[in-house]
């Protein structure tokens, strides 16, 4: 179809947002995503938008046809929902919606150098592109390319009707054990008293930073504890009678936070696959007690990752909801966390 629409057709989305009938705009915008007519899709888009600042309640039905332009259409029409206003109301960030099928190649002679850019630049180095990242604006200050020590992140999977963002594996049962510690006192519990609290309490806000989608927007709640001992002490200390771990490696354990901070949890808005790995690193940062420095350098937080003992933990309960459990054993400096977040569908 060209561009310009036929009058039947103009006539159609202007009665159907005269009437604000938006049960007609859905079933117009999957006939205009079926037959591939992205002018018509960007025209709804504009005049429903419109509509909302008379009054009307058509901001899903903008949302929908945007949604459905930077998922399918071709760059040149895609990228013309990548701007400030658009994808407020997604499932999900627009940046990571046309990252799935769109590479950095593709879009970037069609959006300007800004951050929107530099988000999708981030999102295609996590699905493998190599990103040349010569006049892109960092606003994460992440390398564009994943780090030999990364893992393969766990990416979310956009459709017609929704989002597909599965968690990592948990650990085989088989590799789980019964481990028992002792009750501890609490270091760093938000006081900022005594002699390094500061950097335990980053941790925490870290974490809580990290999961803000599952406390603000959804109904989850986030503990975290940390103690001078052993993981055992501090899942004691957490509550858990009969702890039980298995063993992560480092990038396991980063697979499964930056899961978590690209999230919403069970009710809130995807955050996106970027803004995920940065939320993981800045939790490293915070263990290495490096936030200060940050940028870090990339080999020096793969090394801190690396040195740290990582653990998924449970209580022999079976798995509900949303949940993120690990432990971190710090042998250096003495000290352990254990954080424990969950939010329930």
């Amino acid at each position: 179809m060209s561009d310009d629409l036929d009058r039947d057709e103009v006539d159609e989305v202007d009665v159907l947002v005269h009437r604000a009938d938006l049960d007609g705009l859905v079933r117009l915008i999957d006939s205009m995503s079926a037959g591939r007519d992205w002018a018509g899709l960007l025209r709804v888009r504009d005049r429903a938008r419109h509509a909302v600042l008379t009054g009307r309640q058509l901001w899903p039905a903008a949302t929908l046809a945007e949604y459905r332009l930077a998922l399918w259409a071709p760059a040149e029409w895609a990228a013309q929902v990548l701007d400030e206003d658009s994808g407020r109301f997604t499932i999900g960030p627009l940046t990571e919606v046309v990252a799935q099928q769109h590479t950095l190649a593709e879009l970037r002679s069609f959006l300007p150098g800004g951050p929107r850019l530099g988000f999708v630049a981030h999102e295609r180095a996590m699905r493998g592109e190599a990103v040349d990242a010569d006049g892109l604006v960092d606003v994460l200050d992440l390398p564009f390319a994943l780090q030999p020590w990364e893992p393969r992140y766990a990416l979310a999977t956009y459709g017609d009707d929704g989002v597909d963002a599965p968690a990592p594996p948990r650990p085989p049962a088989e590799r789980f054990r019964v481990i028992d510690g002792t009750v501890r006192t609490r270091i760093g519990d938000g006081d900022g008293d005594g002699d390094g609290d500061g950097h335990r309490d980053e941790v925490t806000s870290a974490v809580r930073q990290l999961l803000e989608p599952w406390t603000a927007s959804s109904n989850g709640r986030v503990e975290v504890v940390c103690v001078e001992g052993g993981v055992a002490d501090a899942l004691a200390t957490l509550g858990i009678v009969h702890a039980r771990v298995a063993p992560l490696a480092a990038g396991d354990a980063l697979a499964w936070l930056a899961w978590a901070g690209s999230s919403g949890g069970a009710h809130g808005r995807r955050r996106g696959g970027a803004i995920g790995r940065f939320g993981a690193w800045w939790v490293l940062a915070a263990l290495g007690d490096v936030c200060d420095e940050w940028p870090v350098d990339p080999d020096d937080l793969g090394e801190l990752a690396g040195e740290l003992g990582w653990w998924w933990w449970d209580a022999g309960e079976p798995a509900l909801g949303w949940e993120l459990q690990l432990a971190i054993d710090d042998p250096v400096e003495g000290l352990a966390w254990a954080i424990s977040a969950h939010d329930a569908h």
